[in-house]
């Protein structure tokens, strides 16, 4: 498939860009070693419509195509992961809403969301169960009129910070994939108690936590879609939260080889500077032409994610996931590689792009998991 950008990507990339050199860089390494949640940023971050990009305009969003989205989530890490994630994730779950949530949940949370005025959360992960979905151990049993949920979940972003989330139980005990239910559930509802994970090795500034849920009553209407098909339902957001995950990595990347080049063409060593060196221009080569290279197969697959849900979706959705992630990772080292000693220091932004890349090789499926995937579809 051939894509290309165009002027209107151009203009986001811009936009996005200037946000973070004005807003986020600055506030960035205060943000890390604080472990302080960007609330100021992620509303300002709203005004200009990088809060939750994808939401329909008539729910106070963009509407934004999927390598809009792409470029939005990649400039924000660009900038800088932690403070990036805090924004890029203020919208979590309000896919699973827009596609099986009745009207009035839309319009009451989406505009909050889209405002900048609060934040959601997606509750899948629990203690016991991360990769396999179908074993969340989470019940919800039926009272009356009202769903009574009680469980444990964990590694939930904005757990601490969120108004609102999409929540998965087990709705049918035994009946593994075939028995979850996705529910919206307030973070202020009663036996609803976050605890705020901060011993993070990377992405400081944003919020992490696990969830105690103790007999949390929430009405019928809350369930989102049909009873029983909750996880048919999130596996069609799959393909989508890997390209987003890819965009992340390939934005890390791109922030530390602009830290390396930078710090290149200004360390002298033997009387000259470093990037004269053909060790160094050499590596700094390699890891553009890495990023470059990440960023189309990010793009190839966002522009699958909104055309369809079937096996090329996904199976472009895992290789841009695996390939963006590792690719990260290595170019993160090489940018401390590059700055010698002074990258092992906080004094430079690189060993806090090393720091949050990594975590892109875990969430939304482990690199081994989308191998699995890739694997299973050639």
């Amino acid at each position: 498939m051939v894509f290309k950008t165009d002027g209107a990507h151009d203009a986001v990339r811009r936009a996005v860009r200037e946000f973070g050199e004005e807003e986020i860089r600055p506030v960035a390494q205060e943000h890390d070693e604080n472990k302080e949640y960007p609330l100021e940023i992620r509303k300002k971050a709203a005004d200009l419509d990088f809060v939750a990009p994808s939401i329909p305009e008539e729910y106070g969003g963009a509407g934004m195509d999927p390598i809009s989205r792409s470029i939005v989530t990649e400039e924000l890490w660009r900038a800088d992961p932690g403070i990036g994630s805090a924004v890029g994730s203020a919208g979590f779950g309000t896919s699973m809403i827009l596609e099986y949530g009745d009207e009035w949940m839309k319009e009451e949370w989406l505009p909050q969301i889209t405002a900048g005025e609060a934040a959601s959360f997606s509750a899948i992960s629990e203690p016991a169960h991360g990769s396999n979905v179908a074993g969340i151990e989470t019940r919800a049993e039926k009272d009356g009129d009202e769903w009574v949920i009680n469980g444990n979940k964990t590694w939930i972003t904005n757990g601490t910070v969120a108004d609102v989330g999409v929540l998965m139980a087990k709705t049918e005990p035994g009946e593994g994939h075939r028995g979850i239910t996705a529910f919206l559930v307030p973070a202020d509802s009663d036996g609803f108690v976050p605890t705020k994970i901060d011993n993070k090795l990377g992405i400081r500034a944003s919020d992490l936590a696990e969830i105690q849920l103790n007999d949390v009553r929430i009405p019928e209407e809350n369930v989102i879609g049909e009873v029983n098909k909750g996880f048919y339902q999130l596996m069609e957001f799959f393909a989508a939260g890997r390209t987003s995950v890819a965009a992340q990595a390939v934005g890390a990347a791109s922030g530390a080889l602009d830290a390396a080049i930078d710090y290149a063409k200004e360390r002298e060593q033997f009387g000259q500077k470093i990037d004269q060196f053909q060790a160094v221009s050499h590596k700094l080569a390699d890891m553009a032409t890495q990023v470059e290279a990440a960023r189309s197969l990010t793009y190839r697959a966002a522009s699958h994610v909104d055309e369809s849900k079937d096996d090329e979706a996904v199976r472009l959705a895992s290789m841009a996931k695996y390939f963006a992630s590792e690719m990260s990772v290595d170019v993160a080292d090489d940018a401390i590689q590059v700055h010698g000693g002074a990258g092992y220091v906080t004094d430079h932004p690189v060993e806090r792009f090393y720091r949050d890349a990594r975590i892109t090789k875990i969430y939304e499926g482990t690199s081994e998991i989308q191998k699995n995937i890739i694997s299973d579809r050639l």
